[in-house]
């Protein structure tokens, strides 16, 4: 055999095992198909589910070279975003309103849609509260405590019904701030259906009617704020001592502060986590018509490891082509979808949130289908890797609920209180009886928390206002901090077996070019030299 031929036999097996390395490449994924060419879609709405939406947004990219544009905007501008077909998909807590609150026109949209289920969570109380210099983790309260908070009837932290509520607590004397949303906010809406639902006479006297609403009529007394951002970051800044705001519990765990551990029908306070809100759900129901969720069951659920306020949050999808959704971006649209439903859920937990039960996922798969270009395949239950059920469980059964433990003793209503964290602060305890000063708590931590959030030290004169952005809207001084707080992330788990193999296709391609060359040059110096 010639040196030519043995080259040229050489080149071909290294450009054979070039492709042999794509090809794995395009089937090392099981969901979605990596060999797809995805078109960029765009969706705007709920900050409530932004922290999970942007993390499953960073793994679609890096793993399936899909690229997921959102912004969250709140998620009355979301549904409006949709009406106008300047996205291809909106986010939000709440269906459509017929009759919006802000008297604009009924929300009425001209294409297709329907309502699929991401994520489940619960709307959180975040606050931000000392005694005697001590950071205070522990907090209870009940739910009409709240709702009087929220309405105006409780101002001061050291009122009877709040000291009631934490008898291990001296309560200070200290005005309450309830920071509220100034945006059309699907929080809003959830935690004042809940509040028209269980204390409709609290609310109806305060806010003059009987439902719930997206925009909240705050009072001189409130702060309001642009976006989840916006309310966390006020709550979390050094001049938010004495503050309190509702906000998706993602952000105060990432934010580093408690949140109130709310009373439930049992009789038990207990933390909006991922176990909570999946036992709570039990006890949902579901619209058969749009999916939508109706919430009295978890209110006044009777299992002790409940948490009342947990609801879950809709991806608004089209069912037709219209504005700037195609047939094509559909395709893009059904394969996120599949990957949030199942892949996606197994973060949910650390992100903040609770994942999905069995029972949505399903019916979220069958909404797949009614996307253009998404193709006619839901998701396989067997193969969908969501961490609330296994191959064979009925679709009414939740792993989670079945393995979330029961509260401790002492977070039961009665004279003792658990002195353990919440939120993220769980690892501070609160022992108001140790003279020493919690270090987290104290004037230059606070003011380190304030650095890394995004400014430094108080504002002076007037209480400052900032959007979700971390822009000064009004009053404080020139020097004063940005209340911002930053999305919850899991680390980054590197290069995975598609990257590998992508890597590898392209160092046999690039020595089926390189060597061949080189190699041929080689051989015919060698032929004249002998």
């Amino acid at each position: 055999m010639t040196p030519t031929r043995t080259l040229a036999r050489a080149a071909a097996a290294l450009a054979a095992a070039a492709f042999l390395a794509l090809a794995a490449l395009g089937g090392a994924g099981a969901s979605p198909a990596h060999a797809v060419d995805y078109l960029p879609i765009t969706g705007t709405g709920s900050t409530w589910s932004q922290n999970a939406l942007d993390q499953w947004r960073k793994n679609v990219a890096a793993n399936y070279g899909m690229t997921v544009n959102y912004s969250g905007v709140g998620s009355s501008a979301g549904r409006q975003d949709f009406i106008n077909g300047t996205v291809d998909f909106a986010v939000s807590e709440i269906p459509f309103q017929s009759a919006p609150d802000d008297g604009s026109s009924p929300e009425n949209p001209t294409r297709g849609y329907a309502y699929m289920p991401i994520v489940a969570g619960g709307t959180a109380f975040m606050y931000n509260l000392q005694i005697n210099g001590k950071r205070v983790t522990n907090l209870r309260l009940s739910g009409e405590v709240i709702t009087k908070i929220f309405t105006g009837v409780i101002t001061n932290w050291n009122d009877g019904a709040i000291q009631a509520d934490n008898p291990g607590l001296t309560m200070p004397d200290k005005t309450i701030v309830p920071v509220v949303r100034s945006d059309g906010s699907g929080s809003t809406a959830q935690f004042t259906l809940w509040m028209s639902k269980q204390y409709g006479d609290l609310w109806s006297a305060f806010s003059g009617r009987s439902g719930l609403t997206s925009q909240y009529p705050a009072t001189p007394a409130m702060k309001a704020q642009n976006g989840s951002l916006g309310v966390a970051g006020y709550v979390s800044q050094s001049y938010g001592e004495g503050a309190i705001t509702y906000v998706e519990y993602s952000y105060a765990k990432n934010s580093g502060f408690p949140v109130a551990k709310v009373l439930n029908a049992a009789g038990y306070y207990v933390e909006p986590k991922a176990t909570s809100v999946a036992v709570a759900l039990l006890q949902a129901q579901i619209d058969p018509s749009d999916l939508t969720q109706i919430l009295d069951g978890v209110y006044n659920n009777g299992d002790p490891r409940t948490y009342p306020l947990s609801s879950y949050s809709y991806m608004i999808i089209p069912t037709a082509v219209g504005g700037v959704f195609t047939e094509q971006k559909g395709a893009t649209l059904g394969a996120f979808a599949r990957y949030m439903l199942c892949e996606g859920q197994q973060q949910a937990d650390t992100l903040g949130y609770s994942p999905l039960p069995m029972n949505l996922v399903l019916a979220g798969s069958d909404q797949i289908s009614r996307i253009p270009g998404a193709g006619s395949s839901g998701v396989d239950p067997r193969n969908c890797n969501n961490p609330t059920f296994k191959p064979g469980d009925d679709p009414n059964s939740n792993q989670l609920a079945l393995t979330a433990p029961q509260p401790e003793e002492c977070d039961k209503q009665g004279p003792t209180q658990c002195t353990t964290g919440t939120g993220g602060a769980a690892d501070v305890p609160t022992d108001p009886a140790n003279p020493e000063s919690d270090p987290a708590s104290n004037s230059d931590a606070a003011a380190q928390n304030s650095a890394a959030a995004g400014g430094g030290g108080g504002a002076g004169g007037a209480a400052p206002v900032y959007d979700e952005n971390g822009a000064l809207v009004s009053g404080g001084g020139s020097g004063g901090a940005a209340a911002v707080s930053s999305p919850f992330t899991i680390p980054d788990p590197g290069m995975g077996t598609q990257q590998w193999l992508m890597l590898a296709a392209g160092l046999f391609l690039l020595a089926a070019v390189i060597v061949p060359p080189l190699a041929s040059r080689r051989l015919k110096r060698s032929g004249r030299d002998s």
